[in-house]
């Protein structure tokens, strides 16, 4: 038997290769989200109109993630991460043509379908990354589990980085300005990565069947539906509700505060991210996980969703800022445990296919919050939008009730 992946040079030199890429794609993500958030706004859409904006981008990844499993499994790991790379810089070149002549209904046509475009390219990277900790990881010592907290921790943190990115371009460079240099960027990222990317990572194999998408793992199944309601909780107030509240709050109107409020926006909601992305990337020790069966994991993931879902309903009496802290910190451990669970309840050989189906179940969620975000903010203000948050999370925690411990996966 051969030596797992990540003993192996060229396992962590792949390892670091895809890490990177996928910082670099999560860096523009983060700042396109805030650009077309702030800018579009400033135009005079309504919560629900924004909303509309980042609907095809989830619905699209709903569809990617299905698909890009099979990609994946038949072409090569490579393959999908570049193409969502590719795919990103072509987005980005698209808003550049967005003319502020048009109508409400002709833009935001135009920008639902190059935020779904970015929504394909995301999936196809952000599956192409995880599958690959699965098959790159060392066996043993909870080196999944460490493995795929520092690639989702990290990840975020650059995410949060590319909110305040997006923020500073937008008050500094413009709209258009801001997308055309991300993109220059990108596409030079993209090069690099391509021309060093070391081997390491599987090829495909030309027998993968597009039926092997569904899963049949009740584990996998349930885990997804957790997925759908934890990422539903956070981006119903994420999304559209709490930066549209900060800009009532701290813009006067005027060019000169217009300004300021981006930025102080900007700022909150890339600290947020960061925040959440360590509180990731040190699950594995705040767990003690190295310590613990994968039984004891499964049972904590209950108890963490539990614990969330008292949060957003304190937020109606407590104070605002830190009730996002809190419940920043709660979520990153539950999405830090269901990120490691998929892989450990994932065999090696089908690990694209029930990852692309876990994360369609993430683009779920996120299309869903995204819906609601828009909506109840406009209907029922902050009270309501904190309200179906905590709805949300405690259906989360139910649907974790139903994991099973007798898993058969790998050790973790």
């Amino acid at each position: 038997m051969s030596a797992p992946a990540a003993t192996r040079p060229e396992g962590l030199s792949a390892y670091i290769a895809v890490t990177a890429a996928y910082w670099a794609f999560m860096l523009t993500d983060g700042a396109l989200r805030m650009l077309v958030l702030l800018h579009f706004h400033t135009l005079g859409f309504s919560p629900v109109q924004l909303a509309y904006l980042f609907v095809l981008y989830e619905v699209a990844g709903m569809v990617t993630n299905l698909a890009a499993g099979w990609i994946a499994a038949r072409f090569g790991l490579t393959s999908t991460l570049y193409a969502g790379l590719g795919l990103q810089v072509a987005a980005l070149l698209a808003l550049t043509a967005l003319d502020p002549g048009w109508t409400i209904a002709a833009s935001v046509a135009f920008v639902m379908c190059v935020q779904g475009a970015s929504g394909v390219a995301k999936d196809l990277a952000k599956m192409s990354s995880k599958s690959a900790v699965k098959l790159l990881a060392p066996a043993g010592g909870g080196g999944l589990f460490r493995w795929v907290a520092l690639l989702t921790g990290s990840k975020n943190a650059v995410k949060g980085l590319g909110f305040l990115l997006g923020a500073a371009l937008l008050a500094t460079l413009g709209f258009t300005g801001a997308v055309l240099s991300m993109a220059v960027i990108l596409a030079v990222i993209l090069a690099a990565v391509a021309l060093f990317m070391p081997p390491g990572l599987p090829r495909g194999r030309r027998g993968a069947k597009f039926s092997e998408i569904f899963s049949r793992s009740a584990n996998v199944n349930r885990l997804s539906a957790a997925r759908v309601f934890l990422f539903g909780a956070r981006d119903v107030w994420f999304v559209v509700g709490i930066p549209i509240y900060f800009y009532a709050v701290l813009s006067d109107g005027t060019e000169a505060g217009n300004r300021t409020a981006f930025f102080l926006i900007g700022t909150f909601m890339a600290l947020w991210i960061i925040l959440y992305g360590a509180v990731q990337a040190a699950a594995p020790r705040i767990l003690r996980a190295a310590q613990r069966s994968e039984g004891s994991l499964i049972r904590a993931v209950r108890g963490w969703a539990a614990g969330l879902a008292l949060v957003p309903a304190a937020w109606l009496t407590g104070t605002l800022v830190a009730g996002l802290l809190v419940f920043g910190v709660l979520f990153a451990v539950n999405s830090s445990l269901h990120s490691y669970l998929i892989l450990a309840f994932t065999r090696s050989e089908r690990v694209t296919m029930d990852v692309g189906f876990y994360y369609m179940a993430n683009a779920g969620g996120r299309l869903v919050g995204t819906l609601l975000s828009g909506l109840t903010y406009q209907t029922g203000g902050l009270a309501l939008v904190l309200g179906t948050a905590a709805a949300m999370v405690a259906l989360a925690a139910l649907a974790s009730g139903g994991l099973s411990d007798e898993t058969g996966a790998a050790p973790a």
